[in-house]
């Protein structure tokens, strides 16, 4: 067995009833018999759960947020190279990850790697751009249109029939089912994420995430299909089950061939009862429920982290389909100290 002994940071330390990835990240890198390292939190608040899990992580740091600029985060990461040695990175959310691939370079220079996308790899996968990609793919897809104001929203909802989703182009999407309703979520979408909107046709299905990870050369170095069993108010997963279905990872192929993909992703696709596969979303980044990978035999965030170093990783066998997940919320008993520490330090050390 292969051991490691890189510091690793990781952001997305969220873990509320919309968890962020950094924690299942986190766990999927503790879990390799090999590893022998650190792990670095690193989060934007001080009130993100991940940041008291001392059995999790080593040290944990806040960084600027995303708003703040690059040559922000590019300071606290010298800082935080100087303190910890970090090795690489792994970032979990979409909106920053455009931020450190315009740093990478630069990351480099100081001894810190990352395993991400292009720039371009990143903007023809966004929302806004998934039809392209799904026509240049031969894949299927939802009717879509793009809203930048409400006029254009009024002119939609004459061709796309309600309900549809209203999703931001980051994070969000709602379900809206009369005009008062999709004006309504557009400006409560776009105070929080910006212009523009997307406006997608509401299919009925059953609703599938396909996580892979691609080797940047056109192939995925694996990869494995999820099917949503209990979803929360929000829409987001609680639980799910590894389904063994051709079709989903035939997607993920498809679309690393297609763009030479670059990283982790997801994929989410919804399956009509008249088997259609309808690609919702690709997610530049692994999902909250990444350590099931672990569960079903395939650690594909040890593989990003052997990439980032220049390794390649060992094959890694076929996932085991029937193993599925429930999420658990816990109670993090946490001394006072901990959180006076965070607020005026900006950091945590625990080993």
């Amino acid at each position: 067995m292969n051991q490691f002994d890189w510091t690793i940071g990781v952001t997305g330390l969220n873990a509320t009833d919309n968890p962020g990835p950094g924690i299942s990240v986190i766990r999927s890198l503790r879990a390799h018999p090999g590893f022998k390292g650190k792990i670095i939190g690193l989060t934007y608040h001080y009130m993100d759960p991940g940041l008291y899990a001392s059995d999790l992580i080593d040290s944990a740091y806040l960084i600027p947020l995303p708003s703040e600029g690059i040559q922000s985060l590019r300071q606290r990461l010298e800082y935080i190279k100087k303190r910890t040695d970090l090795s690489l990175l792994i970032p979990t959310l979409d909106s920053e990850i455009s931020g450190f691939i315009s740093l990478e370079p630069e990351l480099r220079g100081i001894g810190i790697r990352l395993f991400l996308p292009t720039q371009q790899q990143f903007d023809i996968r966004s929302k806004v751009h998934l039809a392209e990609v799904c026509e240049k793919a031969n894949l299927d897809f939802p009717r879509t249109r793009i809203v930048s104001d409400i006029e254009s929203l009024c002119q939609v909802s004459m061709e796309i029939p309600f309900p549809y989703m209203l999703k931001g182009i980051f994070y969000g999407a709602t379900l809206v089912n009369t005009m008062d309703e999709a004006s309504m979520a557009f400006h409560r979408t776009t105070a929080q994420w910006g212009l523009p909107v997307i406006i997608q046709e509401f299919l009925i299905g059953e609703e599938y995430d396909v996580l892979a990870v691609g080797d940047g050369e056109g192939g995925i170095v694996g990869g494995l299909p999820m099917k949503k069993t209990s979803l929360t108010e929000k829409g987001k997963g609680w639980a799910g089950v590894v389904v063994k279905d051709p079709k989903f990872l035939a997607m993920a192929e498809t679309f690393c061939r297609m763009t030479k993909w670059r990283g982790p992703f997801e994929m989410e696709v919804l399956k009509t009862k008249e088997e259609r596969y309808f690609l919702l979303e690709i997610n530049p980044r692994f999902p909250a429920w990444t350590y099931l990978c672990v569960g079903a035999g395939q650690n594909l965030p040890v593989a990003v982290a052997q990439l980032a170093m220049g390794m390649e990783p060992a094959p890694l066998p076929e996932f085991k389909a029937g193993t599925m997940f429930v999420r658990i919320s816990l109670e993090q008993v946490v001394k006072i100290d901990r959180l006076e520490e965070i607020i005026s330090k900006g950091e945590i050390h625990y080993r």
